[in-house]
């Protein structure tokens, strides 16, 4: 018997070693061979520009770091829903999250300005925010405090406007409507400025939510209601413009600082360059976007047949109540608005 023991436990010594010598022989020498994968999740569908933008930014990637880190975009919240997945960012696994300034502003309030009302309005004031030494520190504050970095914020996604089944031209139109939006301060004290009753509510339940009458109505971005085919539960669009959605792309800031500085320089330069390119695709089809939904039935209100004015003048009081009139103040100099 203790001779078959013996033999028993070189036969295992023997496995493990060859496994081990396998294992070795699998992986290649060097630095080439480690790898890192970041798992980027968003709640968008695949047909948004959005996802086109991830993917590409994605390859970029793989491309310039010769393989050695791997994005794999997951849409329509595949991962799960945003307020959870920023929570698992912030606990330091590797998964990337597109999100706002208005969420991060659980963290640090005053950021939450940059998803505010007729704050940031075009492409050249956001280009600005990037080199407020007030915004930077927020994004350093996000990182060192919270574990939330900001790989790039150079993403808008368009301008949010009302879309309802009864044509909305000033904010006393708005007046008893229950308005989806994000789980987020400043999105819901900017709809309850604006005039409306906010709802939080998730990307995803918007559709059935309509279609329950759990709200009356949304405010997004033009491609969303093409996306989402909102147009068979909706009527009307109200071009107000209330706000630009400039977007963040996050990832834990513990898993950004296990990178080699080679991968975290080509991780952030190429996110800015696929956020400044569908930012300007989707600014400039805006138009086009806009006439398709025309030709589903919407009717869409714009120009004279809205009080922008009147629309501007009410959205001051969201950072008035979350009382980050200063903020928006210090940084409007900042950027020269």
């Amino acid at each position: 018997m203790k001779v078959v023991r013996q033999i028993q436990l070189l036969a295992t010594a023997g496995a493990v070693a060859a496994a081990a010598i396998l294992s070795l022989s699998a992986v290649p020498s060097g630095a080439q061979a480690q790898e890192y994968v970041l798992k980027f999740n968003h709640v968008l569908g695949p047909k948004e520009p959005y996802h086109k933008g991830f993917t590409n930014w994605a390859k970029a990637v793989e491309e310039k770091t010769g393989g050695k880190m791997k994005i794999e975009v997951f849409h329509s919240a595949q991962l799960g829903v945003e307020e959870d997945i920023i929570e698992q960012i912030r606990q330091g696994a590797n998964i990337g999250q597109n999100t706002d300034s208005a969420r991060m502003g659980n963290y640090v309030p005053g950021i939450a300005i940059m998803n505010g009302p007729y704050f940031a309005e075009n492409l050249e004031e956001v280009a600005k925010l990037r080199e407020s030494p007030t915004v930077k520190k927020w994004l350093d504050e996000l990182a060192t405090k919270y574990g939330l970095k900001v790989v790039s914020f150079n993403w808008v996604q368009g301008y949010r406007h009302f879309f309802t089944n009864k044509p909305i031209k000033n904010p006393e139109d708005l007046k008893g409507l229950r308005i989806r939006t994000p789980p987020a301060p400043i999105w819901q004290e900017s709809i309850r400025a604006l005039g409306a009753e906010p709802v939080a509510m998730a990307f995803t339940d918007i559709y059935p939510g309509l279609q329950q009458k759990a709200v009356d109505g949304a405010e997004l971005v033009y491609n969303n209601i093409v996306a989402k085919k909102m147009w068979e539960v909706l009527k009307y669009g109200s071009a107000t413009g209330h706000i630009m959605l400039i977007n963040f792309q996050v990832i834990s800031a513990k898993f950004f600082d296990s990178l080699p500085a080679d991968i975290q320089k080509i991780l952030v330069e190429e996110c800015d360059k696929a956020g400044q390119a569908v930012s300007e695709e989707i600014l400039a089809e805006e138009q086009v976007v806009k006439e398709e939904l025309k030709k589903k039935g919407m009717t869409i209100l714009e120009g004279k047949d809205i009080d922008l004015a009147a629309f501007r003048e009410a959205g001051k009081n969201a950072y008035k109540v979350l009382n980050i009139m200063d903020a928006y103040e210090t940084v409007s100099k900042e950027i020269g608005k």
